[in-house]
């Protein structure tokens, strides 16, 4: 992993026009790829046999940031269900119809309900032992967001814990090879921090800086490969860049848009979700027209595989 590496992506993959493309999901068990449109509230599926044309479009009565699969449960059977971090907490989503219904809505839990038009969940992830970590930030729908985001931990017994404060907009969450550290990002800070993580007991502690970007751009959602190095979309920065577990830059994706969110792994493909933007600039020149489009580039490494939520009966 000593050599600098660098990949460069020219073309979308599918030209889907999205406003805020995020949340992509490999499901490897039926070999489909789902994202979602955060700013449009849908659900995309794409049959990864099939190819773009194959695309179906879902809409949803919440906005979506992120979707895990459920532990035990058939995608071809209960409806195809699905959970996910929604508008106000966590939720099912028929992964055939769209439609949702939420299992814990957090602020109605936290007795502050007028947080519940102000702020939506982003990004998350699924630990090891099954629970579901997904953050909380200020909906730009509604006001530009400050340190008030809250990372909470849905755990299989639909208890919601919360487990961090003052994030302003919580993005990557994920966890090290030796599965005692877990990271997240906090985006206008410009860091991914580390924490020492307890498996068994689902802890944090520990709070520090793993990597800082150090410019002024967001590291937004990332990924983690089988070697245990982050590949973190940079939001406004036009690329993805591969830091190793050391905390050290290794390797970047270029694209032709700037606003760049989160990847997600398919074998050794990297499918990058974007947003979209309203100005070209000499850097990129294409941007308007690449914005929320969906890219992949194969990079040569697989990704880590995604736990399922453990739903207890």
């Amino acid at each position: 992993m000593a050599t600098f590496q660098k990949w460069t992506v020219s073309e979308p993959y599918i030209d889907v026009a999205g406003t805020l493309l995020e949340g992509p999901f490999y499901d490897e068990a039926k070999n489909e790829f789902r994202f979602v449109d955060i700013w449009e509230q849908k659900l995309y599926v794409l049959d990864l046999a099939k190819g773009p044309g194959s695309l179906k479009t879902l809409d949803t009565s919440a906005s979506i940031g992120v979707t895990a699969n459920i532990e035990h449960v058939d995608a071809d059977s209960n409806q195809g269900q699905i959970v996910v971090a929604a508008k106000e907490g966590f939720a099912f989503v028929n992964r055939n119809t769209g439609d949702l219904s939420y299992i814990s809505k957090a602020w109605e839990i936290e007795n502050e309900p007028e947080k519940a038009n102000r702020m939506r969940f982003n990004d998350g992830a699924v630990d090891s032992h099954g629970r579901f970590w997904a953050g909380s930030m200020n909906d730009p729908k509604v006001q530009t967001p400050v340190d008030e985001g809250v990372l909470f931990r849905l755990d299989p017994d639909m208890k919601l814990r919360r487990m961090l404060e003052r994030i302003t907009i919580p993005n990557g969450i994920g966890w090290n090879l030796a599965n005692d550290t877990m990271y997240l990002t906090d985006s206008p800070t410009g860091k991914i921090y580390a924490f020492d993580f307890q498996a068994e007991t689902g802890d944090i502690s520990n709070r520090r800086v793993h990597y800082d970007l150090g410019e002024p751009k967001e590291p937004d959602g990332f990924a983690i490969d089988v070697e245990g190095c982050i590949w973190s979309a940079i939001y406004g920065g036009g690329k993805v860049i591969r830091i190793s577990p050391e905390g050290k830059l290794i390797g970047e994706v270029s694209l032709p848009t700037r606003n760049i969110t989160c990847p997600a792994f398919v074998g050794t493909e990297l499918f990058i979700t974007t947003a979209k933007d309203e100005a070209n600039d000499d850097q990129f020149p294409d941007s308007v027209r690449y914005g929320g489009r969906l890219f992949k580039i194969d990079v040569g490494i697989k990704g880590q595989p995604k736990h399922k939520f453990r739903l207890q009966s």
